[in-house]
C-alpha cells in the first residue's frame, strides 16, 4: 500500500510504534496481504483505515477502523475523510461492508460516508448500507437528521443511477440510539456492540465496544477521559483510544494560541499523558493510541508521554496496520494492499436494473445527441 519513500520516511515512527508486537516478534516489520490470508474461525482482525485528525494529508486518513470476525461478519467504526481509499485497497466485496457505527458527526469521522454509500453501490454492493449512530441534544444534531441530509445532498446522484444499476445496494438504513445511555445497540450472530457517552465538543458523542467469541474490541471515538470509558473497557483485548497533541505541540505544530491549545488538548480531546493514565487503569492486552500525527518529530514524544504511566503492549496508530487477535496472542503487521483495486465480485449478483426506476432525460436534451455510425 505504501511507497518505498513513505515506508522509509515512517521508519523512525515504526521503531517507536513497534513495541507493538507480542513477545514472539523477532521481526521488526511483518506484512499482511489481504487477498491471500484467510481469517481463522476463532480470530478477530482489526485494520486501521484512518488514524489521523481533521487535517488532510496523504500519509494519514481521518478516523476509521475495520473489524473482521472469524464468523464472516465485518464492521466499520467511523468512515473519516480519506479512509475509503484504504478500505478499497483491501479488495473486500462491498456487500460485506454494509455495517457502519458512527462515534460522532464530525467530518473527520464521517467524511467518506457519502462515498461509501454511493461508491459502494457502484462497486457492486447488493444490500443497503446500514448506519448506527448517536442522537444529539436536539433532533437536528442526531445521526438520523445527518443521514437525511446526506440523502438530500445526494438526491441527484442517486436518482441518476436508479434504473441503470440494480437498486438493492442503493439504499441507506439508519438506526439512531440515545447517546446518553450505556446500552447494547447491536446483538446478532453472537456479536454484541455496546455504546456509552463520550465527552467531546458537544453532546452526542459515544464510544463503542464489540464482543464476540470471548474477545473484546473497544474504540473511543473522540473523547476526553471519562468514567464510562474506564468502566466499559475493562477486560478488553484491544483498546483504541484517541491521543491528540499536547498543549505545546498544538502551539508549535498547528500554530494555535495558548488558550485554544489548552481547550482542544485538555478539555475536548485527550493528550498523551492522560491517554497513558487511561491505558494504565484499563490494562488491555494491547493498547492503540490514535488521532494524532505519526510524524518522526512528533511520535517519539507522544510515545514517551504515554510510557510515563503505561508499560503494557502499545501501538502508536498508523494507517494500514492490522492486528490479529486470538485468545493466545495479539500481533500487528503492516498491510500491503492494492494500489489500483477494482471492485470485488459480490457473493451473489444483484441481477439486472429495473428500467421502471429510471429517470429519463428531457426530450430536448435527447434531441441534442450526436449519433455516430460505424463506417
Amino acid at each position: 500500500m505504501k511507497s518505498l519513500g513513505t515506508m522509509l520516511a515512517g521508519l523512525v515512527c515504526a521503531v517507536f510504534a513497534t513495541q507493538v508486537l507480542a513477545e514472539n516478534a523477532g521481526d521488526l516489520r511483518k506484512f499482511y496481504y489481504p487477498t491471500t490470508e484467510k481469517l481463522g474461525e476463532q480470530e478477530m482482525r482489526v485494520v486501521s483505515l484512518g488514524t489521523g485528525t481533521p487535517n488532510f494529508r496523504h500519509s494519514q486518513a481521518s478516523a476509521s477502523w475495520l473489524v473482521e470476525l472469524g464468523n464472516g461478519e465485518k464492521f466499520l467504526f467511523d468512515v473519516g475523510t480519506g479512509s475509503l481509499a484504504n478500505l478499497a485497497a483491501l479488495e473486500i466485496p462491498y456487500t460485506f461492508l454494509d455495517k457502519v457505527f458512527i462515534s460522532h458527526l464530525h467530518v473527520d469521522h464521517i467524511g467518506d460516508l457519502d462515498a461509501l454509500y454511493v461508491g459502494g453501490w457502484v462497486s457492486n454492493r447488493t444490500v443497503p448500507l446500514r448506519v448506527w449512530g448517536p442522537s444529539g441534544l436536539e433532533p437536528e444534531y442526531g445521526t438520523a437528521a445527518a443521514m437525511d441530509g446526506l440523502e438530500k445532498m445526494l438526491a441527484w446522484d442517486v436518482a441518476g443511477r436508479r434504473g441503470n444499476m440494480p437498486s438493492s445496494g442503493g439504499h441507506l438504513e439508519v438506526t439512531e440510539f440515545d447517546y446518553s445511555k450505556t446500552q447494547v445497540v447491536y446483538d446478532q450472530n453472537g456479536v454484541v456492540i455496546r455504546a456509552w457517552p463520550a465527552i467531546h465538543a458537544i453532546d452526542g458523542s459515544v464510544s463503542f465496544s464489540l464482543e464476540w467469541n470471548d474477545l473484546k474490541f473497544v474504540y473511543s471515538g473522540d473523547t476526553n477521559p471519562n468514567k464510562w470509558f474506564v468502566d466499559n473497557a475493562q477486560d478488553a483485548d484491544l483498546v483504541i483510544h484517541e491521543c491528540y497533541l499536547t498543549v505545546q505541540q498544538f502551539i508549535d505544530f498547528k500554530n494555535y494560541d495558548p488558550e485554544r491549545a489548552r481547550l482542544i488538548a485538555t478539555v475536548i480531546h485527550t493528550p498523551p499523558d492522560a491517554c497513558g493514565k487511561l491505558f494504565a487503569m484499563i490494562r488491555p492486552r494491547h493498547a492503540i493510541a490514535y488521532h494524532t500525527f505519526d510524524d518522526f518529530d512528533i511520535a517519539p514524544s507522544t510515545m514517551a508521554a504515554i510510557r510515563e504511566t503505561y508499560d503494557g503492549p502499545l501501538t502508536l496508530g498508523q494507517d494500514m496496520l492490522v492486528w490479529n487477535v486470538t485468545k493466545e496472542a495479539v500481533t500487528v503487521r503492516e498491510v500491503v494492499g492494492s494500489e489500483n483495486p477494482l471492485p470485488a465480485d459480490p457473493p451473489t449478483p444483484a441481477g439486472p436494473p429495473d428500467p421502471n426506476e429510471r429517470a429519463e432525460l428531457s426530450d430536448w436534451l435527447n434531441e441534442g445527441r450526436l449519433h455516430f455510425t460505424d463506417n
